[in-house]
């Protein structure tokens, strides 16, 4: 997964270090992601420039600095704590820290972690240069701000890969109808849990992503995309007045209690 994931960033035209604690291994993870960009050559899913350049923004990892560190060994809870822990202690403090687990708690591999707030999942799919979804979470400690700058990284090629687009618009369409009066807020939610089967309305999802991350998503999909993620007013007037969703204990809907738990 880490020689995929690099193989990926290189394609998007990422500089990117392989690190791993045998240099030797890093070295032949950048071998044989040039075999994979050779093999993408041949199925003419890129070209042999574009196979070469990335190939040139592939190098072994020299202790330099990153903009974004993502980890990928074995899932396991005190590895990841380790090596974590040692990127901590090592990046920029404005680098994001992100692991690739799949199952494991965001919070549990970030605790007591002097950098906590800058640490959070990026869940990537096997494999990924073919799989166009980034699963992104955040632990009980990690900055808002983190979240919506790793957010922008990974779609900064693909705004908004059809998950996250689809989800978007829906939530937005939900905040119109609650803005002109179509339905309450409850209602346009029981809705589309009883009528289509989602595990939670799309007002109570941007409730729990955060109003102001989506705010921020819909206006970078409008600049990228169009008018049609133009972000309603109410979603601009809940944001200015701080009413972000649970983190806050009101957004679309209210939530005692939840601001101070």
């Amino acid at each position: 997964m880490g020689r995929g994931i690099a193989t990926l960033l290189a394609l998007r035209g990422h500089d990117v270090l392989i690190a791993d604690a045998d240099r030797g291994k890093a070295e032949l993870a950048i071998d044989a992601a040039a075999h994979s960009l050779q093999r993408a050559v041949v199925s003419g899913r890129i070209t042999d420039a574009e196979a070469m350049e990335a190939r040139a923004r592939l190098a072994p990892d020299d202790g330099g600095e990153a903009e974004i560190a993502i980890e990928s060994v074995p899932e396991q809870l005190d590895l990841k704590r380790e090596i974590l822990g040692g990127l901590d202690s090592r990046l920029p403090f404005e680098s994001i820290i992100a692991t690739n687990t799949s199952s494991l708690s965001i919070s549990a591999i970030a605790r007591d972690l002097p950098g906590r707030a800058r640490i959070l999942g990026m869940h990537f799919f096997n494999p990924p240069v073919a799989m166009p979804l980034v699963e992104i979470v955040r632990g009980d400690a990690t900055n808002p701000q983190v979240v919506e700058r790793a957010y922008d990284f990974a779609v900064r090629d693909l705004p908004g890969f059809a998950t996250s687009r689809l989800g978007i618009l829906l939530g937005l369409e939900a905040a119109r109808m609650l803005e002109e009066g179509v339905a309450s807020a409850v209602d346009i939610d029981r809705a589309m849990v009883l009528g289509y089967g989602h595990p939670m309305g799309p007002l109570a999802l941007g409730d729990l992503v955060g109003l102001d991350i989506r705010l921020a998503v819909a206006e970078h999909l409008e600049r990228e995309l169009g008018p049609h993620f133009t972000p309603p007013q109410i979603l601009r007037d809940l944001v200015a007045e701080g009413h972000l969703g649970r983190k806050t204990g009101r957004g679309f809907h209210e939530y005692p209690g939840e601001e101070t738990r």
